[in-house]
């Protein structure tokens, strides 16, 4: 038995079907699925909604009409913050600064969007003075953990409502018919499709035909990029410079973070770049497969490599890359405020302090080619390295050092052959 009132959209001004809450803070875009979480909260909970929309560069048209539906489906407020530079900042240029790539190929897209998001929530809940915060993650995800373990480093008093973890709904299907129930409008069909992450550093598709690995992924589902065979004929030449290894600039004009970004999102598209399709480990456990989109992430990441290539010693970089597949899995299972991510980001910050200069890039067709690399702290000396003997290297020094080098491999060879 329930007490109190019941509005239209199922809210008690008593305990809920599966208890009481007072405030909650809702993860909202809009979708189906959010739409529906609303009346359900407050069906459950008998709580009041404050939907919360970050723009981490998702495009107007996600963002558009957002706060007549949020009210529409029962919240009492829409909350929006622009986090485009701050995500782009202190999110994306750290973890390129440390070379972080999830299993050879994951830019980390999804991934590193999520803290940003989920802190965001955490400073709303404080503002509007709610004592829960809310996501529409599956059960079966890694979003789910990547929200709720930051919601538990910044504010561990807050409880955490995951409705696909409680409730009865199984899929689309029942989405809809719980949404005209409740006198929610949600524009879906009932015809399956992809299911899509954006933010300015990609774009991700899941689901539909990707969910069978043998299958080749439609042409017409790309929106950031070009076929490759459809790019120009001419290539195009982009420079990037770095400081510090942050890129601060294309084409010699500085741009703050998520203009730069922006901009080579639009040159990489044009050009067919940056185009992963792969089959992933879960965090959870399962294989998925994904399709990514990341033009002007691509283009980023590979001018620090090069840049790294050329002011980074041999035994800096083989650390460095050990240690970003770790910062990779970190940021991955959602762990961005565990306080190993920070010390690792503070040895990164360390060794690239002198990673400053420029690399230019040739971009044709889905390929890209570097065109030159400079830098004033380059450790390479074209006076040592040439062929041409010199007063630094004298090539007759390497018979001694080979001599100690393979030492251990000689020795191990004479034992074998009793000598």
């Amino acid at each position: 038995m329930l007490s109190g009132k019941t509005d239209i959209h199922g809210s008690h001004n008593g305990c809920g079907l599966r208890g009481k809450l007072n405030k909650v803070v809702l993860a909202y875009s809009g979708g189906l699925d959010t739409s529906v979480i609303v009346p359900w909260l407050r069906e459950n909970y008998g709580c009041e909604v404050v939907c919360f929309t970050a723009d981490v560069g998702q495009g107007v048209m996600e963002m558009d009409g957002l706060e007549r539906k949020a009210k529409a489906s029962g919240a009492s407020q829409l909350v929006v913050k622009d986090l485009k530079e701050e995500f782009v900042r202190d999110y994306i240029f750290p973890c390129l600064r440390a070379g972080a790539v999830y299993e050879r190929k994951y830019l980390l897209g999804t991934s590193m969007a999520r803290p940003v998001i989920a802190k965001a929530m955490v400073d709303v809940a404080k503002e509007v003075g709610a004592d829960a915060v809310s996501h529409g993650c599956t059960g079966k995800g890694n979003d789910q953990v990547r929200f709720e373990l930051t919601f538990f480093a910044l504010n561990p008093e807050l409880k955490v409502v995951a409705p696909w973890r409680e409730w009865e709904i199984t899929g689309r299907e029942d989405a809809i018919e719980y949404a005209k129930k409740h006198n929610v409008s949600v524009p879906v069909s009932r015809k399956s499709i992809y299911s899509r992450d954006r933010n300015l550093w990609h774009l991700s598709h899941e689901g539909d035909i990707l969910e069978d690995p043998a299958n080749e992924p439609k042409k017409d589902m790309y929106m950031m990029s070009v076929d490759p065979e459809d790019a120009p004929n001419q290539p195009e030449y982009v420079e990037i410079g770095i400081n510090s290894g942050i890129p601060v600039s294309l084409n010699g004009k500085e741009l703050s973070p998520a203009s730069l970004l922006t901009e080579l999102n639009d040159i990489g598209g044009k050009h067919g770049i940056g185009r992963v399709d792969m089959v992933e480990n879960r965090l959870v456990g399962m294989k998925s497969r994904g399709v990514y989109e990341t033009p002007g992430g691509t283009i980023l990441w590979t001018a620090a490599r090069e840049l790294e290539s050329l002011t980074l010693d041999r035994e800096t970089m083989q650390v460095k890359d050990m240690l970003a597949l770790k910062y990779a899995e970190l940021v991955y299972a959602g762990r961005w405020f565990d306080s190993l991510r920070q010390s690792m980001d503070a040895f990164m910050e360390k060794i690239t302090e002198t990673m400053t200069g420029s690399v230019t890039l040739k971009l044709y067709k889905g390929s890209i080619s570097v065109a030159s690399r400079k830098s004033p702290y380059s450790l390479y000396r074209e006076d040592i390295s040439s062929f041409e003997n010199g007063l630094i290297y004298n090539q007759a020094d390497a018979a001694g050092f080979i001599r100690l080098y393979g030492l251990p491999t000689r020795v191990r060879a004479m034992l074998e052959r009793g000598i």
